[in-house]
Order: C-alpha cells, then sequence, then structure tokens
C-alpha cells in the first residue's frame, strides 16, 4: 500500500477546494490552481480534510495514488503558503540583477542572459549574488529554478557557476593533481 497516498491532506483556513469530476480547483489566499487528474482515483472531501482513495491494487491504480496525493498537497500548500527556491551565483563577476519584471545575469559570457518569468512566477534579486524565485506552483517555481541553473551550471574544477542554496558540488582535482 502507498503510505504516502494514505496520507489525509489538512485544508487551511481560508482555502477552499472544487472538485467538477477529475479536475480539482483550489483557492488561497496567494491564488488559484487548478489540475486534472486521473478519473480512476476518487478525490474525497469532507470537513477540512482530503483524502485519496484507489480502486483497486492493479499495478496503474497504486503507481498514481501517491502522485496523485502529493500534487494535491503541493497546491493546497502553494496557495495557502507558497514555494520559493533560492539561488546563488558563485564567481568572480558573477551577477544577477532586475529590471523590470526581467532577470539578467551576468556570467562570464559574452553578453548577459536575460530570463522573463512566465505569469504567476516571481524572481527577488536581494544581492546581486543571490536569486529567489518565488509563486503559487510548485513545478513551475522549479522548472524556473532549473532553466535559470541551467544557464551556467556548477563546474566541479572551481566550483563557479549558479547552484540553488545549500548544494553540494563534489570538487575534483585540476590535471596537476596527483
Amino acid at each position: 500500500m502507498s503510505r504516502v497516498g494514505k496520507k489525509p491532506i489538512e485544508i487551511p483556513t481560508g482555502v477552499t477546494v472544487t472538485i467538477n469530476g477529475n479536475v480539482v480547483t483550489v483557492k488561497g489566499p496567494k491564488g488559484e490552481l487548478t489540475r486534472s487528474f486521473s478519473s480512476d482515483m476518487e478525490i474525497v472531501v469532507s470537513e477540512n480534510v482530503i483524502n485519496v482513495v484507489r480502486p483497486s491494487d492493479s499495478k496503474e491504480h497504486r503507481t498514481i495514488h501517491g502522485t496523485t496525493r502529493a500534487l494535491l498537497a503541493n497546491m493546497v500548500e502553494g496557495v495557502s503558503k507558497g514555494f520559493e527556491r533560492n539561488l546563488e551565483l558563485i564567481g568572480v563577476g558573477y551577477r544577477a540583477q532586475k529590471q523590470g519584471k526581467k532577470l539578467v545575469l551576468n556570467v562570464g559570457y559574452s553578453h548577459p542572459v536575460e530570463i522573463e518569468p512566465e505569469e504567476g512566477i516571481e524572481i527577488e534579486v536581494p544581492s546581486n549574488t543571490k536569486v529567489t524565485v518565488k509563486g503559487i506552483s510548485k513545478e513551475r517555481v522549479g522548472a524556473l529554478a532549473a532553466n535559470i541553473r541551467d544557464v551556467r551550471p556548477p563546474e566541479p574544477y572551481k566550483g563557479k557557476g549558479i547552484r540553488y542554496e545549500g548544494e553540494y558540488v563534489r570538487r575534483k582535482e585540476g590535471k596537476t593533481g596527483k
């Protein structure tokens, strides 16, 4: 049995969950998220708790049981608290700045790299070597943070690049190290 799928999801105050067939809409103080789930999974809302029930123990139902519950929990948490991902720029001359809504990165290329966030995602630059991506959708926040990191991923020799806050980069010796 899926341990994740069995856990009930608490609905915080100020959040409303609406189910229309297999489409779930979650509204909260930060915004609104809508997602379509498998029609096999039964999503039950009672008072302030959501439960995901699977119809059988077939392999297909077991695989999507925990995933459905996790996606629902992320929707509820996103509209109530929101998600954020922090990135650090490490390297001499590497810096980030915000121009309007766009993020402009100077990370060792001959030109600055501009990244424009999609609707509902916010980028903050608390210092010129730190970038924060905020939003209500965990999936979209993580995807944008990964795209920013892909501009200049950390390299193993000097450790320069863009990395997630707290990310460990395994260091290697250069060709002179024996």
